[in-house]
Formats: C-alpha cells, structure tokens, sequence
C-alpha cells in the first residue's frame, strides 16, 4: 500500500512539475518567499490623473489583494512584529509593487511553505480551580 502511495505521489509532483516553466517556478518561489517576509519591497500609491504618489511603504511586506478595491500590505518590522496597512484604491488611484534587492531562487527547487499555526490552531488552555 505504502509502495502504490510514493508512486501515485511521485506521478503527480512530476506531472505538476513538468508542465511548469522556469520562469513559473521562480516566480512562485519569489511570491512564496515574500509571503514569508523574505523579499525588500516598496508600494507605491499613485494618483493616475495628477502623476502624485499619495503613498509609499518599504520593507519586508506581503501584498494582499482582497478585491478590485481595497489592498492589505503587511510589513515585518522586528523579530516577531508586524504592521498591516489597508488602503483602498479608487478609478483614479491604482498602486506598483517593486521588489527592491534581487534574492536567489533555485529553479529546480519548488518551495511548499506549511504553517503550523494554521494547520494546528493556538489553543488556550485555561485551568479551573
């Protein structure tokens, strides 16, 4: 059972792999690695009409887009700290994400990010006397 399993498994990843670019696989390895806060961006707010930047955020941030009119941008600040900023975005306003320092991706590694903190939830325990 366990030989039928690895073999069913080791078809799928290679059939998942084989249909992937190396621009596609780098590309999800930025996007994953910046998900975890490991890639220096900047997002820059604009005015479409006037040309004005309204905005700028710089860090190590994740990009979010929850729909056509509002963006959710979080940023690593310390160790275990965190900012998240909502902006919305309008007709006239629109936004870029630059991704600020090159960062090494492997090509030929495809990276799977599990979090245990939302496989597992933090669970409080509380004592009765």
């Amino acid at each position: 059972m366990k030989k039928k399993l690895v073999i069913i498994l080791t078809s799928i990843i290679v059939f998942i792999l084989a249909g992937c670019t190396e621009a596609d696989t780098v590309s999800e390895n930025l996007s994953k690695s910046a998900d975890s806060f490991k890639v220096q961006r900047r997002v820059v707010f604009f005015n479409g009409i006037t040309d004005k930047y309204l905005l700028s955020v710089e860090g190590l941030c994740a990009i979010n887009v929850d729909d056509a009119k509002k963006i959710t941008v979080t940023c690593k600040v310390d160790d275990e700290k965190y900012k998240k900023h909502y902006l919305g975005l309008s007709d006239n306003v629109s936004y870029f994400v630059e991704q600020t320092d090159a960062k090494y991706e492997d090509q030929f590694h495809y990276k799977v990010l599990f979090r245990p903190e939302q496989i597992i939830p933090d669970i409080e325990l509380q004592t009765s006397k």
